[in-house]
């Protein structure tokens, strides 16, 4: 029988401890859907429509004008937000308002600015 003297075969292919049991993991599809949340989230502007949505909803237009953008670029953004799920709109006549699609979305921005701030000013402790 011939040893080998490589660490790993030593020590366990963990450093010495015991393997923990794997967690279950969601779908690959839940997964692949999360991520793609986090895309549409990872856009400053988009960001910055949903934490105007936060207050309510609000119509394209009203949207366009607080930007200071276009109405058809303002729509391009919604419109893959609502393919993210997190924002759902209502037609009202020539009107199209949007508001966030649930409290989930809310929780999730709240959450990302708040730790993003949080991470800023640890990072001014550190200096």
């Amino acid at each position: 029988m011939e040893r080998q003297n490589d660490a790993s075969t030593r020590h366990g292919a963990h450093g010495g401890h015991p393997a923990r049991a794997a967690p279950r993991l969601p779908a690959p599809a839940a997964i692949q859907s999360g991520a793609g949340i986090f895309r549409a989230l990872g856009d400053p502007e988009r960001l910055r429509l949903l934490l105007r949505l936060a207050a309510g909803e609000i119509c394209v237009s009203e949207l366009a004008e607080q930007e200071g953008e276009k109405i058809t670029t303002v729509s391009a953004r919604l419109k893959l937000l609502s393919s993210a799920r997190l924002v759902r709109r209502r037609r009202d006549a020539k009107h199209v308002f949007y508001a966030l699609a649930d409290d989930h979305v809310l929780e999730l921005i709240r959450n990302a600015i708040d730790h993003a701030a949080e991470s800023r000013e640890q990072g001014k402790d550190i200096q």
